[in-house]
């Protein structure tokens, strides 16, 4: 019985083998959709390192030559807001200045429709300032307030502090702070550490990633921003801990056997949850461009723009980090620790030698990973058993003797359960013509 299952288990993961490299030969796509770990995502982690330093730099500079443009609510100052009335923003950028001296931050139009706003952002002037650029923009432009009366009180305007700005920057530094340790503290505990620091890795290149293109493209940085990219990193943590999951899982007790390595099993383990990922960011960004659309295009709300944008820029950071950095940190930080490089030795070896699966022979503890299923499919598609046949012998006739009495030669079943020979049965119709004495049930 153990040549038999020993025969069996190497079979089983030659099968499996074979199983993973027809898999292999397939499309892209089928390899995707399977998870047939065919996709080499850590083995080329030495190309994601590089685009990701080529990302980092473009963001770095960006941040550290053109700046962000913050918000007012950060950076405190005065903002007016007007009706727009067929005024363009070059025309009210040139009214403001000439009355105020002051080159406006940002002028833009919001909104569509009835709901238009034209609003001229500034650092912060004084009350003077503030009347003075009134008149002048209502003298040059006559807009309306909710009556349709053309008077100066339809242009409305509101000034932030710096000091309040500074107070909105230090909070929402103290709550990144405080959000990283608590993820950090988490991912350790329900893990370990180095898919801790794997997964805070990640997280900072979001974060710097999201920055810089807020820094490049020239977006204003506002509350709902900072709401917004506190979001998308816990959808990017997400991510990561669901592909973390997975590799608990795979590389549970991995030493004792020389089918794989970590790195491998890493691998697997990301192919069988990539398109789980990419499932996940289609229907996490359908929603969000259906807000920018009808939110943004049709009802000109601001706030909702600032948060949504955001939203699409860090869920595919967010995306792309959590399949292909993540992951790929936490086999780099394995392959320097001398349990991992003494592993990879060892299943390198046992393949030199033809006696890893799929080389010769099974693992070393004799049985291959996945090899249950493979012998439950190989259990269920062996012939079963051929079932005995026994005849029933033919019950004497009425009046018939021993010799008469043909009993057919049968086999004796390998089993078979003892009888107490008892008295000559009746004959079914009362007679008392006896069977013969040889005869038993079942022989």
């Amino acid at each position: 019985m153990s040549d038999n299952r020993d025969t069996a288990l190497t079979d089983s993961a030659i099968a499996v083998d074979e199983r993973d490299r027809a898999v292999a030969d397939r499309g892209f796509f089928t390899r995707l959709y399977t998870g047939s770990g065919g996709i080499d995502v850590i083995g080329k982690r030495r190309t994601w390192y590089g685009i990701t330093a080529v990302v980092l730099l473009v963001c770095i500079a960006a941040m550290a030559f053109r700046g962000f443009a913050l918000g007012i609510d950060f950076e405190g100052g005065t903002r007016m807001t007007m009706p727009p009335a067929g005024v363009t923003e070059e025309q009210a950028q040139e009214v403001f200045e000439e009355a105020t001296g002051v080159e406006p931050k940002l002028v833009q139009i919001i909104g569509s429709g009835d709901a238009r706003v034209l609003e001229i952002t500034s650092e912060r002037i004084g009350e003077d300032t503030i009347n003075e650029a009134r008149m002048a923009l209502y003298e040059e432009f006559r807009p309306v307030d909710a009556s349709g009366e053309a008077t100066p009180d339809a242009i409305g305007d509101s000034t932030v502090s710096e000091s309040w700005g500074g107070a909105v920057t230090e909070r929402m530094i103290l709550a990144m702070a405080v959000f990283l340790a608590l993820v950090f503290a988490y991912i350790a505990f329900r893990f370990e550490r180095d898919m801790a620091i794997a997964a805070i890795g990640a997280l900072a290149i979001d974060g710097v990633v999201i920055a810089g293109i807020y820094s490049l493209v020239g977006f204003e940085v506002t509350p709902a921003t900072v709401i917004g990219l506190l979001t998308v990193l816990s959808f990017s943590l997400y991510d990561t801990v669901v592909v973390f999951d997975k590799v608990r899982e795979n590389t549970a007790g991995f030493r004792q056997s020389t089918r794989r390595t970590y790195s491998e099993q890493v691998n697997l383990a990301v192919n069988q949850t990539i398109m789980r990922s990419i499932n996940t960011t289609v229907s996490s960004l359908l929603p969000i461009i259906a807000l920018m659309v009808i939110a943004v295009g049709l009802l000109g709300v601001g706030t909702l723009k600032d948060l949504a944008l955001v939203q699409v820029i860090g869920i595919v950071q967010g995306t792309f980090s959590s399949i292909f950095l993540a992951a790929s940190f936490l086999v780099s930080l394995k392959r320097s620790q001398k349990d991992y490089i003494a592993h990879d030795r060892k299943v390198a070896d046992a393949r030199a030698a033809g006696t890893a699966p799929g080389f010769g022979g099974p693992d070393e503890d004799g049985i291959a990973p996945d090899a249950d299923d493979s012998l439950d499919d190989a259990a269920a598609a062996a012939p079963a058993p051929a079932r005995r046949s026994i005849a029933t012998p033919t019950p004497p006739t009425r009046g018939a003797t021993a010799s008469e009495t043909t009993v057919p030669e049968q086999k004796t079943p390998e089993k078979k359960a003892p009888r107490t020979p008892g008295a000559a049965d009746d004959i079914a119709d009362g007679g008392d013509a006896p069977r013969p004495s040889t005869w038993r049930p079942g022989r």
